[in-house]
């Protein structure tokens, strides 16, 4: 009875490992250089802070704006102009 779980998982782990036909195996790098301390080359960091600051300036934009809803408007405008 635990013999078929088993061999199906067993299956399933194998296919996991397996990779798409026609898909190039990734270039293998030293893991020093993976578990070094540099900088990345060329470094996102500009890109992001760039991006950061656009995405603030836009929030801080939308934070002084006053949205009004033209039901609720009218609704006002009736209320203030009805004797």
């Amino acid at each position: 009875m635990l013999r078929t779980p088993s061999l199906l998982a067993l299956i399933c782990l194998t296919a996991a490992c397996a990779g798409a036909p026609g898909e190039e195996y990734p270039k293998l790098v030293p893991l020093d250089t993976l578990l070094s301390d540099e900088p990345l080359t060329p470094s996102p960091a500009p890109e992001l802070e760039a991006r950061a600051d656009a995405l603030r300036a836009r929030a801080d934009a939308l934070r002084r704006v006053d949205v009004v809803d033209e039901n609720d408007l009218a609704a006002q405008n009736s209320v203030t102009t009805s004797p």
